[in-house]
């Protein structure tokens, strides 16, 4: 049996990998598939891969490419999941905040450096046509940290995927004041360079399985429900999360590399550029 590390979000997009573990699809491979929940996100699963704590990772697109290009030795072996991430942009509920354009100055809550939730920000900013240079960030770690920061006034506003958080909206911890949909595919999945050429066949019968089950994934019977359950959502807001999400068995494009790369540049927050081989295997 060959053990395996996995990292990824504790959120809906990843259950396809826990029924496969659950239904010891993996195992049957002789394949012991050890998930690890990151409810830090991206920029600490940079850090795994980076010190060898995992082998794989459930990661953001952004997040990774720009971790790659600045050293991380790991190359993005699939797209995982090929729609955007809707991004919620979310103040305290008591806060007099009502618009994101009341935000220009205000102070972000961001995971760590390097996460999406950093690097979403700077996009965000971009786009409002406000000073990307002028943006104040608060490191909160998660989203427990965030919702700590955002209410004792240590920072304004929290962006972090707008059907995870829609709970603490409904029951009125956040306000939503707005969305930023990823101008990419959210999702891909990474692995440490080195294990990738130790262990390539290996890797090929995971993502083979993996991707079996995300292209019946929308048609398991009362997945719905599952999810719903599972994660703690209402019904509806997982029926319109499903009907908004596709995913991929495809390898990331040159021409989306570049996009992803060149606005990264643009908004400095990465000071070189790599070629699509360097960060695609």
């Amino acid at each position: 049996m060959k053990t395996i590390r996995i990292a990824g979000v504790p959120e809906h997009f990843n259950l396809p990998w826990h029924l496969c573990i659950e239904g010891g699809e993996f195992e049957e491979m002789g394949i012991d598939l050890q998930w690890t929940d990151v409810p830090e996100g991206t920029g600490k699963m940079c850090q795994m891969l980076r010190n060898e704590e995992t082998d794989i990772a459930i990661i953001l697109t952004e997040g990774i490419v720009k971790d790659i290009v600045e050293g991380n030795d790991s190359r993005i072996v699939q797209v995982y999941v090929e729609s955007p991430l809707i991004w919620g942009i979310h103040v305290d509920n008591k806060a007099s905040f009502s618009s994101v354009s009341d935000l220009k100055n205000a102070k972000v809550a961001v995971s760590r450096m390097g996460s999406g939730s950093h690097l979403m920000a700077v996009v965000n900013a971009e786009r409002q046509n406000w000073d990307t240079k002028q943006l104040e960030f608060e490191i909160v770690n998660n989203v427990s940290g965030a919702i700590e920061a955002l209410s004792n006034g240590k920072a304004d506003y929290f962006m972090w995927e707008k059907f995870t958080t829609k709970p603490f909206v409904d029951n009125g911890t956040f306000k939503r004041i707005g969305e930023c949909p990823t101008p990419w595919p959210c999702f891909v999945i990474a692995v440490r360079d080195k294990f990738l050429k130790e262990n390539e066949a290996i890797i090929e019968q995971i993502l083979d399985i993996i991707n079996t089950t995300t292209e019946e994934f929308k048609y398991i019977p009362s997945i719905d429900r599952n999810l719903a359950t599972r994660y703690d959502q209402k019904i509806e807001d997982i029926q319109e999360w499903l009907s908004k999400t596709q995913w991929s068995q495809k390898q990331l494009d040159e021409k989306t590399f570049s996009i992803i790369q060149n606005q990264l540049f643009n908004l400095n927050l990465i000071h070189n550029k790599t070629t699509y081989e360097k960060v695609v295997s």
